[in-house]
């Protein structure tokens, strides 16, 4: 059973990759170069609680466990991202405000809140799809100071 659900896993991610998606280049000049990740970004997440409850995150408040926030390991924080989780297909917005994950096949973080309403608190990781929303301003802003066009919104 535990390889019928590995290999549709492994088939829904090879299915909804980047290259697979076919992102018009127009699209892609609507962002700032620096800050693109690859659209419908895939791999694993998993999620943080109670342990971490209060601690300082990378964007300075303490993390706080019931809300709706993620770690990356790369995008600006404050960039809002449409997490969807593979297996369920429930999407949540979440704020990036930390930094992570630091585990080897990994790309997300998220609050247990956002685990929760993803679907896969139980299981503790999950393959998700990783979407920009929108940028923080201070990122567009250090961007458009370095000569690129940055017409995305807030």
């Amino acid at each position: 059973m535990r390889k019928l659900v590995l290999g549709c896993t492994v088939a829904v991610l090879t299915a909804l990759s980047a290259r697979s998606m076919g992102t018009p280049a127009r699209e892609w000049q609507m962002r700032p170069p620096a800050l693109t990740i690859p659209e419908g970004e895939v791999g694993w997440a998993s999620w943080y609680g109670q342990e971490f409850q209060g601690l300082p995150t990378a964007s300075g408040p303490p993390f706080d466990m019931n809300a709706m926030t993620c770690a990356h390991r790369t995008l600006p924080l404050g960039t809002m991202v449409r997490i969807t989780n593979l297996v369920t297909f429930n999407a949540v917005i979440l704020k990036v405000n930390d930094r992570g994950p630091f585990v080897r096949g990994r790309i997300l973080d998220v609050s247990r809140a956002a685990a929760e309403r993803l679907g896969f608190l139980g299981a503790g990781l999950t393959p998700v799809r990783i979407e920009i929303v929108s940028y923080p301003r201070e990122s567009l802003i250090n961007q458009s100071t370095l000569g690129v066009v940055a017409s995305t919104a807030y």
